[in-house]
């Protein structure tokens, strides 16, 4: 009977150390940190949610319009008659930086009027310069690599300094989009001959230093462009004289292109032998017709701020030589009213009045 209870209390004591042991957490289970899973809704929150958006580019100062006057204005050949009556390609002398090409390479049966300047005028006031240039069609079907710029000379030493580009713009609402500005911070554009091929290919980097691009930059609202509201033919693009260091005078001069107006292959004439360039004109037999270098139009240089003398590198001509027909330098181009002719022999600058043939 004793061992029967002795027997009795085994058991109980023993069905109380299991119930004990099934009310106290473990050992492992105490060392766990309370509170460090995420429930489930939190967790699906932080997964879904959208990231921050970027900040919203502040304008502060937007161009308007234009200045009733301009600063300069010089024409430029307008190519769309040359596939129908053959005649000979004004304005284009690959050795002296002055292109007429909007045309494809090596058969130059398509004509990209587009590409095609016909007229440049350069604008300015207390806080823009004005770039317009006037496109023989700048509605024609057109591919995302269409761009439009300037180039300004300020040190007027026929190196260009710096290069504001802007993919082909959309409507007549000024934007910054697709604007970007370039300086040639090691002075190795046009080379050791400005303007002029030099005799072995450059290997400098051309506008080397992006300083603005669509908004980014030190200053936002550095530059802008648009499709002109008076001409759907025109593109203007207007650029900070501030960014630019504040030029009293300077020299400008526009272009059109696609890939090949790119900032690092300037000058184009340095990066390219005249035999791989190729040339537009007939006259000059041994390299015609264009080849590496294509669908790209630039116009001669404005003086702006100074009376040119005629000696500066790419400058357009002088108003005598405008008016008296008398032969004008390679490459040049002439204002509006007058035309400028070229055959092999050399350049010359026709009114409206004058028989436009070659002598």
């Amino acid at each position: 009977m004793k061992f029967r209870n002795v027997k009795i209390v085994f058991a109980v004591l023993s069905l109380f150390a299991t119930l004990l042991a099934c009310t106290f957490p473990s050992a492992n289970q105490a060392t766990e940190a309370p509170g460090t899973e995420v429930p489930a809704t939190e967790q699906a929150t932080s997964e879904t949610a959208p990231p921050a958006q970027p900040t919203a580019i502040q304008h502060q100062t937007i161009p308007v319009g234009l200045p009733e006057n301009q600063s300069g204005q010089a024409g430029d050949f307008d190519s769309s008659s040359v596939l129908e009556s053959k005649t000979a390609i004004g304005g284009d002398r690959f050795t002296f930086g002055r292109f007429e090409r909007p045309f494809n390479a090596n058969t130059m049966d398509v004509y990209y009027s587009q590409l095609d300047i016909v007229d440049t005028k350069v604008f300015q006031d207390d806080i823009w310069i004005f770039g317009n240039m006037t496109i023989k069609d700048l509605t024609a079907s057109s591919s995302s690599t269409e761009k439009y710029a300037l180039e300004l000379d300020v040190t007027l030493d026929g190196k260009g300094d710096w290069l504001i580009v802007a993919l082909k713009p959309e409507s007549t609402d000024w934007t910054v989009n697709g604007v970007k500005i370039f300086e040639d911070a090691n002075d190795d554009v046009g080379d050791i001959q400005p303007m002029l091929t030099d005799e072995n290919a450059t290997e400098g980097d051309g506008f080397e230093k992006l300083i603005f691009s669509a908004g980014e930059g030190d200053d936002p609202d550095s530059a802008w462009v648009r499709i002109s509201p008076n001409d759907s033919n025109t593109v203007e693009i207007a650029v900070k004289q501030s960014v630019l260091g504040s030029p009293k005078k300077y020299l400008i001069n526009m272009w059109a292109g696609t890939n090949l107006l790119d900032p690092a292959l300037f000058d184009l004439n340095d990066h390219f032998t005249h035999e791989q360039a190729g040339a537009a004109d007939r006259g000059f037999e041994f390299f015609y017709p264009i080849k590496a270098v294509y669908e790209i139009d630039n116009s001669c240089r404005m003086a702006v701020g100074f009376q040119a003398n005629g000696s500066e590198p790419g400058i357009c001509p002088l108003p005598q030589q405008e008016q008296s027909g008398e032969p004008v330098p390679p490459g040049s181009s002439c204002p509006e009213g007058y035309v400028l002719y070229c055959s092999p022999n050399g350049c010359v600058c026709r009114g409206p009045s004058t028989n436009n043939q070659f002598p």
